[in-house]
């Protein structure tokens, strides 16, 4: 069997995004060619995400799609989903040839070679730090604001959550093998460096006797000229330390906005959740960034319907939305995943009750965001250009210091500018301007 062409599917989080890009180098570096359409590919990756019940049940289906001209195509499944369902996945689908956990990427090229000896691979062992040694030496293809994975794993165990045991634990990578892909992604032209972590405040590791934090990670990476902007996602509340807090008012490269997952307004339901924080702990740690750097923006994270939530404990999380003014927000309905420990708790609440709950809140919250947007309305901002429109090359897109996309119609901008530019028009999504 021979491999020339393959194709990558990433499901889910900016993470995944991250090592669907590790895996493009591993198989580009291996002599293969990425193909755009899975149809067109010797090899399909599918890498997976199983934070929510629905990303699962895709993968599924898009596999069901690629059985119609499978022939000789090799499917590989990757990731968290990878991880979770393990050798169960062969006799879900018998058109699965490897199945390969998200700690084990860099074995990729490897499995190939021996699926011509053996018709079905598995590896999901946690080998992280053996994963990025070998990732740190792959070449990758990297924009404007480039993606850096610095933390995996998580030792939190909310009772919702998969991740501590498909992630496995908390595991920082070092200070230098970082600076090394920072400075190499600057080289190319990054701009922006987006640090990643599943808890990412909670990055510690220990470089020349000194334990190095987040705080200092930062410090460290702005000492790079080329690098103009530095985001982190996705921090944990209690490991909001105050050198990070203070960091939102000292470093000038750290941009205002914070996504801080707070999942509930009720501290009944956190404590159900065991997030180990209460609402009253949260709304300090926001106290505490307003009153440092009055321009932050904050963006979160929320479950709706998590079994045992009642009416006043929903009502809770519209009064923290009114309070706080999240200016960007992702919300879900619960999800059972199998193994957690709320997998095992009574979940009275009706699907249609759920439903409407979610849409009252995400009305809220597309509330909010659109007086956000409108407020810019008129006034000039500092925007990272990120790319060119390829369908309009009149358009070019790009972010400002609070995450808010713009797209703005210009001939004189180019990619990896920061420009200044007049807001004209906006949605509760997108900004709108020209220069």
């Amino acid at each position: 069997m021979s491999f020339s062409t393959f194709f990558v599917k990433s499901y889910g989080c900016q993470m995944n995004i991250y090592d669907s890009q590790k895996i493009i180098s591993i198989l580009e570096n291996k002599g293969m060619k990425q193909n755009e359409y899975a149809e067109d590919a010797d090899l399909i990756v599918f890498n997976t995400c199983n934070i929510r019940d629905k990303a699962a049940h895709k993968l599924y289906s898009d596999i069901g799609r690629i059985n119609k001209f499978k022939k000789e195509k090799t499917i590989a499944v990757v990731g968290c989903v990878a991880q979770a369902e393990n050798v169960e996945m062969f006799n879900k689908n018998k058109s699965i040839d490897i199945i390969l956990g998200p700690q084990s990427y860099h074995l990729l090229p490897q499995m190939i070679e021996d699926i011509k000896r053996n018709p079905k691979q598995i590896n999901t062992e946690f080998i992280v730090n053996e994963k990025f040694d070998y990732l740190t030496e792959q070449k990758r293809k990297q924009g404007i604001s480039s993606y850096i994975t610095i933390q995996e794993g998580c030792d939190k165990f909310c009772s919702f959550c998969v991740v501590p045991y498909t992630r496995g634990p908390e595991y920082s990578r070092p200070l230098k093998s970082l600076i090394h892909e920072i400075n190499s992604l600057a080289e190319n032209g990054a701009k922006e460096i987006v640090l990643l972590g599943q808890n990412v405040n909670a990055y510690s590791h220990s470089h020349n006797g000194r334990k190095i934090n987040l705080a200092d990670l930062i410090e460290e990476i702005s000492k790079n000229e080329n690098i103009k902007r530095i985001r982190y996602t996705t921090s944990h509340p209690i490991n909001m330390t105050d050198d990070l807090i203070n960091l939102h008012s000292t470093n000038k490269k750290l941009m205002p906005f914070l996504h801080l997952p707070v999942q509930s307004g009720s501290s009944e339901v956190l404590k159900k959740m065991n997030r180990k924080y209460d609402i009253n702990f949260y709304i300090k740690i926001i106290e505490k960034l307003k009153t440092i750097n009055p321009q932050i923006e904050i963006s979160s994270d929320f479950i709706i319907g998590y079994p045992g939530e009642s009416e006043q404990d929903f009502k809770k999380t519209l009064d923290l939305v009114d309070q706080i003014k999240f200016t960007q927000s992702y919300s879900f309905i619960y999800s059972s995943r199998p193994g957690t420990k709320s997998s095992f708790e009574n979940d009275e609440t009706p699907p249609n009750i759920k439903k409407e709950r979610l849409f009252i809140l995400q009305e809220k919250l597309k509330e909010i965001q659109l007086k956000f947007n409108k407020s810019f309305c008129g006034k000039n901002i500092d925007v990272l250009i990120e790319n060119q429109s390829i369908s309009n090359p009149e358009y070019f897109f790009g972010r400002t210091p609070f995450m808010q996309s713009v797209y703005i119609k210009s001939q004189e901008i180019k990619p990896g500018e920061v420009k200044n530019v007049n807001i004209s028009t906006c949605n509760h999504k997108n900004l709108y301007a020209s220069c």
